[in-house]
């Protein structure tokens, strides 16, 4: 799915075929969403992803998630966390902005590189370490 801008999604996210990916909540039809470039690998429990892409609607979760991501930011410093959250427009209940992960992920040493439209629904915010950190 190519969204608004027409560049593929998979493109936005800096993904490949190669990219050891692991999703959190992703809705229904997210890999058809990567096409035309075709999914990633999946990673499974045994690998260390290369990118982490997790979709929440709570900061309740939100807070969670990044506190079970602190080990895998430890093993791999140059993971790359995408988070997504409902924009405004989707009129879906939500208490996430960009500001609240901004607000949870600072503190713990990453930094926001990117914003981009995942879809008509979802906007995404691309984290990674500090590099002093990494």
């Amino acid at each position: 799915m190519a969204g608004y801008s027409g560049t593929p999604l998979a493109r936005k996210l800096g993904l490949t075929k190669e990219t050891r990916l692991l999703l959190f909540h992703a809705p229904a039809g997210y890999m058809d969403w990567l096409q035309p470039d075709g999914p990633p690998t999946a990673c499974t429990t045994h690998s260390l992803p290369d990118v982490v892409h997790i979709f929440v609607e709570k900061k309740v979760e939100l807070k969670k998630f990044l506190f079970h991501l602190q080990p895998v930011f430890d093993r791999n410093p140059k993971l790359v966390l995408w988070i997504s959250w409902y924009k405004k427009a989707a009129r879906m209940p939500t208490d996430i902005t960009e500001d609240i992960i901004r607000e949870l992920a600072l503190p713990m040493g990453l930094v926001d590189t990117k914003v981009c439209a995942v879809n008509e629904l979802w906007s995404g915010l691309k984290l990674v370490r500090r590099l002093a950190n990494r």
